[in-house]
C-alpha cells in the first residue's frame, strides 16, 4: 500500500477492498484524479482509498494519470546528534527539492541540501523511504516522488536559508526541539522520523 498526501490528508492506494466507514473509496482506473484532488483542496474528503487489483501496477497507473515530478531529501544529523530543519511557509521542513537532468537521487539530495541550508560536508549513511505528494504548480498538479537519505555532516559554520526558496529559518534541532517541530510540519515528514525511529531501534 502507497500513501500519497493531497493537502496533508491521506491518499491510500490499495489491493485490497475496504469497507468505506470514515473514508471515501474509489477505483483507480476509472477515477478523475482532477476531481478527487480538487476533493482534497475543498475539504470534502478527509481520507480516501484508490482501489487498483494488482499492488505492482499500482503506483504505475496513478503516474499515467498525473504528471510526475521526482525530488531527493536529506535528514540531516551532525556531531550533537542535531537534525537539520528549514523553517518555509509557515512549517518545519526538511530540506529537497527537484532532480535536474541527468542527476541520480543521491545527487539530487546532496545539491539540494546544501542550497536549501548552506551545509556542506555531507555524507549519505543510509537510504531512507520515498514518499508522495500532490502539489500544484502553473495551475497543474503534479505528484511529488521524494526519495530520502540519511545523511552526516561535520560542517561547523553557519546554515543560510536559500532566499529565492522561500526558506526564512535553518536550524540544527536537539531531537526535543525535534518532537516540537514536528507538531508544526508535514505529514510525511512526520511518516519519515516514524520510519527513522524503527531504524534505530
Amino acid at each position: 500500500m502507497y500513501k500519497v498526501f493531497v493537502n496533508d490528508k491521506p491518499l491510500f492506494l490499495t489491493n485490497e477492498i475496504k469497507k468505506e466507514t470514515d473514508f471515501k473509496f474509489f477505483l483507480l482506473e476509472s477515477v478523475d484524479i482532477e476531481q478527487l484532488i480538487i476533493g482534497f483542496f475543498q475539504n470534502k474528503f478527509q481520507k480516501v482509498y484508490l482501489y487498483h487489483p494488482d499492488e505492482k501496477e499500482i503506483m504505475k497507473t496513478l503516474r499515467a494519470k498525473i504528471p510526475v515530478c521526482k525530488a531527493g531529501g536529506g535528514l540531516v544529523y551532525n556531531d550533537k546528534g542535531e537534525v537539520l530543519f528549514i523553517f518555509r511557509n509557515g512549517k518545519w521542513d526538511l530540506p529537497k527539492g527537484g532532480m535536474d537532468r541527468g542527476e541520480e537521487y543521491e545527487e539530487t539530495a546532496v545539491r539540494e541540501v546544501k542550497e536549501e541550508t548552506g551545509v556542506g560536508k555531507l555524507k549519505i549513511t543510509n537510504k531512507l523511504q520515498k514518499t508522495y505528494h500532490i502539489f500544484k504548480r502553473n495551475g497543474k498538479y503534479k505528484l511529488k516522488i521524494t526519495q530520502w537519505f540519511e545523511m552526516y555532516s561535520s560542517f561547523e559554520g553557519v546554515p543560510v536559508g536559500q532566499i529565492e526558496e522561500g526558506i526564512e529559518k535553518v536550524a540544527w534541532l536537539k531531537p526535543h526541539e525535534v518532537e516540537e517541530a514536528l507538531k508544526n510540519s508535514y505529514e510525511n515528514i512526520k511518516l519519515l522520523f516514524a520510519e527513522e525511529k524503527k531504524l534505530h531501534e
